[in-house]
């Protein structure tokens, strides 16, 4: 793949780095696009993908898929391995072992017929900083052999007003906030429809407004049938936006079920809040009732108490509790989060905040 001297690479495709040289794919001749999956077809399969650098694997063995229709929130503490795994995909760099395939096709050999059909944001994006975003937008546009110039102009606008840009359309990329460079990222690979998104870290740099914002275009693009790739070390983010979750750690792809699947794996707990002063009698009820009591709130929340409810049902459980005298808040199951999740699975912590 070629990349002009912004670093931009073409066509959809904005990296913050250049690309590798063995990759040598030149996406600027007509491509034969590639032919529509199945249903049923997974967009993204590989087997077996090694990458190492020097002495350390960063990617390790991966045999990753990712279903048709799905928001596939990519996880892993950063170094975990998202990013190289991301740059293998879209042949950025080589893989030392393994096979790829986007939409039924090899990678990289089909890239030139596949990557007009992928949209990407990967390592921050790089434009030129003296042209404004819409100059930016435009130079990609007049790079790309796949573009229709008739309406060019058309999908620019509706890119950066999607992504809420099209105020600071004409202002110079060098004046961005770190979240604007972000958005206009975003509306580099939304220029045209993509069977395929994959945004990496796509809320860096965002306020909690900006972050919203990304969060429902997601949702939006998911609607309109559009597949996504979404690397986060977030897991607060993406638990919000994504259908499946595959969790990186160390260069290896230690879990990959639907998000739904994921939480019924773990044991549901009962939420018990009670008033201050029955606190203790509610944990003698619990116990009474041969309930394991795994944990209470922090400190934040004195009063509310984590337990196994097992067979046991609810209600014979709401009704002991009251009829041992508790002043009983509220009950509610609740379901691991992806962080707790995360933990047992690993065993490491997991930086959620950012």
């Amino acid at each position: 793949m070629t990349t002009d001297s912004s670093g931009a690479d073409s066509p959809g495709i904005v990296s913050g780095s250049s690309v590798a040289d063995e990759t040598k794919l030149d996406l600027h001749d007509a491509p034969t696009p590639a032919p529509a999956p199945s249903d049923d077809h997974p967009v993204v399969v590989t087997h077996g993908l090694v990458r190492s650098f020097g002495s350390q694997r960063a990617v390790d063995d991966i045999d990753l898929t990712v279903p048709r229709g799905s928001v596939f929130g990519f996880l892993g503490p950063n170094g975990s391995g998202k990013t190289t795994t991301i740059r293998l995909l879209l042949g950025l760099i080589a893989a030392d072992a393994g096979s790829i395939q986007l939409f039924g096709q090899p990678m990289p050999r089909a890239a030139a017929s596949v990557l007009p059909r992928v949209g990407a944001l990967v390592e921050g994006p790089a434009f030129y900083p003296y042209l404004t975003g819409d100059a930016n937008l435009t130079r990609l546009q007049a790079i790309d052999k796949t573009n229709d110039p008739r309406t060019a102009r058309t999908r620019r606008q509706e890119a950066l007003e999607r992504v809420g840009l099209s105020a600071a359309a004409t202002k110079r990329f060098r004046h961005y906030s770190l979240g604007m460079k972000q958005r206009l990222g975003i509306a580099a690979a939304l220029m045209r429809h993509r069977d395929l998104l994959i945004l990496d870290e796509p809320t860096n740099g965002l306020d909690p407004q900006g972050t919203r914002e990304i969060r429902q275009l997601v949702r939006q693009l998911h609607d309109e049938g559009t597949t996504i790739i979404v690397s986060s070390h977030l897991l607060s983010e993406i638990e919000q936006v994504c259908t499946h979750v595959g969790i990186m750690s160390r260069g290896r792809l230690i879990a990959q079920e639907p998000l739904t699947t994921l939480r019924a794996m773990r044991t549901p707990r009962l939420r018990v809040e009670t008033t201050h002063d029955t606190v203790s009698t509610a944990r003698e009820v619990l116990t009474g009732l041969g309930l394991a009591i795994e944990s209470s709130a922090d400190d934040a929340s004195p009063d509310v108490l984590l337990v196994t409810p097992g067979d046991r049902p609810i209600p014979q459980i709401a009704q002991a509790l009251v009829d041992g005298g508790v002043g009983l808040a509220g009950l509610s199951m609740e379901r691991p989060a992806l962080e707790e999740i995360f933990v047992e699975l690993t065993g490491a912590g997991f930086d959620v905040a950012g």
